[in-house]
């Protein structure tokens, strides 16, 4: 299954909207500059275009990429049919890259539990993170672009 990054949102603060950003780097903890990286599960988060697009086919008020606080959106990837375990790879397809460069991450959650609505359902007046989302650790490092490649590899075993 192969998709593509369809938008890079970053924030400085937890529990809010994120703002689009052309490229980012992803180190051990996450992306740099978010206020999610750090040493834990949760590092960079996913949602996919097709269930904001979805999501705004239901209500009156229109959302964008980042407005759910995920670091990632994507197009064309199945992120309701993967597993923990599976493993996302972001690849840089440009012709200098020659298809070398590649981001690899480890999904780690599926969903999360919201203790009490967040900023995200208070501005949108629901949230579609807790049921949608994907959460990663990352394995391997790199530079990530709006447009680059996510390849998937299901059922990964250690």
């Amino acid at each position: 299954m192969r998709g593509k990054i369809e938008s890079i949102n970053t924030s400085v603060q937890k529990g809010g909207k994120k703002k689009p950003v052309q490229e980012a780097f992803i180190n051990l903890s996450g992306i740099e500059g978010d206020a999610h990286s750090g040493d834990w599960h949760r590092q960079v988060s996913f949602l996919s275009c097709e269930s904001i697009e979805s999501f705004n086919q239901k209500g009156s008020i229109s959302t964008s990429p980042g407005d759910f606080g995920e670091n990632i959106t994507t197009r064309g990837v199945d992120l309701a049919g993967l597993k923990v375990g599976d493993i996302l790879a972001i690849i840089d397809e440009t012709p200098e890259a020659n298809g070398s460069k590649k981001v690899i991450l480890e999904i780690t959650q599926i969903g999360k539990e919201c203790a009490a609505p967040c900023s995200i359902y208070y501005q949108v007046g629901s949230c579609i993170m807790p049921k949608e989302g994907l959460f990663c650790k990352v394995l391997k490092t790199g530079k990530i672009k709006v447009g680059n490649s996510i390849e998937v590899k299901k059922n990964y075993k250690k």
